[in-house]
Formats: C-alpha cells, sequence, structure tokens
C-alpha cells in the first residue's frame, strides 16, 4: 500500500503508526467480507470437492454443479487469504492437508465454516442491535436470522464430539461410572441438541432430557435423536433453565449456554433443587480472563464482538431474579455459586470446563 498523504492543515501524526493501523484496517475488511466466502464454501461443498485433490476453476464447476465465472473469483479471494493453495503452474487450487482439515472434515475438532456461518448470521442483526444501545432492549437467540443457531450448532459439535466423552467426563471422578451403570441426565440450553445425544450415543444404559426456550431448536433436536437412533433413551422440552421439569439427575450439563442466560444465579438454584443428592452439574464454557486489559488479543475480540452481537443482547431478553438484577446493577463479578446462599453452595458440586482455544487445552476445576 502506498504512504497514505494528508493535508498539511492536520495536527502531525506519526505516519507508521497511520499506516500500520490502515494495515490493519485492510486485514479486517478483507476478513469480514471473507467470512461469506467461507460460507458459501461450505454450503456448495467447494471444499470438500478441493480435499479430494488439485481442480481448475472449470473442473471444479464441473464437479460442483456450479456457475465457473462465480468460482474463478471465489477460488481467487481463497487463495489470497490463504484458505486454498493455488499452483500457477498447473493453474490449479487446492487444501493441504490442514487447510482440510480445518474446511473440509465436519467431525474435525478444528471444523471452522460453522464460526463464520454464526458470524454472518449475527451481523443481520446490526440495525437492531444499534438500536439497543440506545434503549437497552434485549434480543433472544430465536430473532436471529437462522444461521446465527445453525453455525452454532455446526462450529461447537465437532468440540464436543472430540472431548465429552472421551476427556471431558472422565475427569469428573464417578460421573462416568454412573453413566455406564444407568444416570438420569439433564442437558440445560441444549439448543439442536448436539450434546444430548453424544452422550445418549456414548451411554445408552442412562436417561437423557434436553432443555431449550426456543421451540424450533427443540424440534431439531427430537429430529436428530430420531435419525441417530437413540430416541428411546432421549426426550426434549421446550423449558428454561429456571424451571426444567424433574429431579434427582445424577448429572446435569450447561454447554456454552449459562453466560447467555439472563439469571445464572436463579438456574443455579433450581439447577441445586434438581439434583440427586450426590449429583454432579458440568458447566462447559470458553476460557477468557476476569480482567479486561488481559483479554486485549484476538480472541478477546472475537469473544466481546459475539458478546454485544449476540449474548448479551440474550441474556438481556430474559427475566432475572432480583437478587441478580441487584448484582447486575452493581456490576458484580462475583461468580454464579457465589450467588448462592451460604448452605446452597456447599450442596453443589460443579465441574467446569473451560475451553481454550487450542486444541487439546482444556481445564478442569472442580470447586
Amino acid at each position: 500500500m502506498s504512504t497514505t498523504e494528508v493535508p498539511a492543515s492536520t495536527p502531525a501524526l506519526d505516519m507508521d503508526k497511520l499506516n500500520a493501523f490502515i494495515g490493519q484496517f485492510v486485514i479486517d475488511l478483507g476478513a469480514s467480507v471473507h467470512a461469506g466466502m467461507v460460507v458459501i464454501g461450505d454450503q456448495l461443498g467447494l471444499y470438500k470437492a478441493l480435499a479430494a485433490g488439485p481442480l481448475t476453476a472449470a473442473e471444479l464447476a464441473a464437479k460442483t454443479a456450479t456457475d465457473e465465472r462465480y468460482l474463478r473469483e471465489w477460488l481467487a479471494s481463497q487463495a489470497a487469504g490463504g484458505y486454498i493453495t493455488y499452483d500457477d503452474t498447473t493453474k490449479r487450487f487446492s487444501l493441504t492437508q490442514e487447510q482440510a482439515f480445518a474446511l473440509a472434515d465436519e467431525d474435525s475438532p478444528a471444523y471452522l465454516p460453522g464460526a463464520f456461518e454464526l458470524a454472518v448470521g449475527s451481523l443481520a442483526a446490526v440495525p437492531r442491535i444499534a438500536e439497543s444501545f440506545r434503549t437497552g432492549a434485549g434480543m433472544g437467540w430465536h430473532e436471529h436470522d437462522p444461521g446465527v443457531i445453525a453455525g452454532c450448532e455446526k462450529f461447537f459439535r465437532p468440540g464436543y464430539a472430540a472431548n465429552l466423552v472421551s476427556s471431558w467426563i472422565p475427569s469428573l471422578g464417578d460421573v462416568q461410572r454412573k453413566l455406564e451403570a444407568g444416570a438420569r441426565v439433564a442437558d440445560i440450553g441444549c439448543g439442536k441438541g448436539a450434546s444430548t445425544v453424544l452422550m445418549a450415543k456414548a451411554f445408552p444404559n442412562s436417561q437423557f432430557s434436553g432443555f431449550d426456550y426456543h421451540d424450533k431448536s427443540i424440534e431439531a433436536a427430537r429430529e436428530s435423536a430420531r435419525r441417530q437412533g437413540v430416541a428411546d433413551r432421549v426426550s426434549f422440552a421446550i423449558s428454561s433453565a429456571k424451571n426444567f421439569p424433574g429431579n434427582d439427575y445424577d448429572f446435569v450439563a450447561a454447554f456454552d449456554s449459562l453466560h447467555d442466560m439472563g439469571d445464572p444465579v436463579g438456574a443455579a438454584a433450581h439447577v441445586l433443587k434438581a439434583l440427586a443428592k450426590d449429583g454432579t452439574w458440568m458447566i462447559v464454557e470458553p476460557f477468557a480472563h476476569d480482567q479486561l486489559k488481559d483479554n486485549l488479543n484476538p480472541v478477546g475480540r472475537v469473544y466481546y464482538s459475539f458478546s454485544t452481537l449476540l449474548c448479551t443482547p440474550c441474556s438481556r431478553s430474559r427475566p432475572v431474579s432480583r437478587v441478580f438484577a441487584e448484582r447486575r446493577k452493581h456490576r458484580s463479578t462475583s461468580s454464579t455459586k457465589r450467588g448462592l446462599k451460604e448452605n446452597e453452595r456447599d450442596k453443589l458440586r460443579i465441574a467446569i470446563i473451560l475451553r481454550s482455544n487450542r486444541l487439546r487445552r482444556e481445564g478442569v476445576a472442580e470447586t
């Protein structure tokens, strides 16, 4: 990029810093529109076709029944962004093993297209969220573009498949033994049921109940259970985390949902009532530091941006308890567990799985 010229009347600027910032803008602008390119590549099966071997634009068009002219532009954007590989000698495009692992393998724990679908879908709410800055109004997940919920399930499911049964549950003391023998399980905020179905397939002697307030997600979860042959031991119902039915659950799980709840303290209190005496509540959440200064990095930008568009609006749209409303009013950073009464805290067994942004670096803390 050429050096930016600034009118003489403008106060003195550090031109190196200015040009570095504009360079960052170019990267960010490219990344913004690139998100749509990834969604297109995923929906049309372009990455999967390229993973099978190098192809010219014409060959890819024939293989995927798509238009060559559009493909030429798409391929160029992907090669420029480093998402596919281009050989100028053969004029063919391909995926490296690493690119294919992240873009073409839906069972890979690093499968990325769902995150882009989630991002593109969330941006459709920008006009409404901008107005919420003035009014403080919330916006539930069910009010967003369908790509939000579809992308969320697509992005998180591979990570659950790679870690839930093989790593997270075995780290929780006697939980695995109970599940193998036959336990009662509640999955709150289950969405489209990916986590619930994974557990049901791994532990056929147990009974699983998934709960979510979104009716369309529950419909999709029921269909998924039927399709994957676990409907005999899995049920799904429309319910919030504060009033889901049942009691004496041996195991309650919340996968990447607690931080979206309007009243996590109320949810925790209800989980306590629903758990068996020796039951366990597992909370799976993205890892982040407590202090803003420690989150000022690329991962922090992802978290705060999605929180602005999705998580905070959702929590603001849900009813809250008097206790949590007071804590939120004073911007308390107290944990959900500290929001419970002292005699309740001592009874609640919580296992917290903090997912890092790197593969195979999950941490477990029990309280």
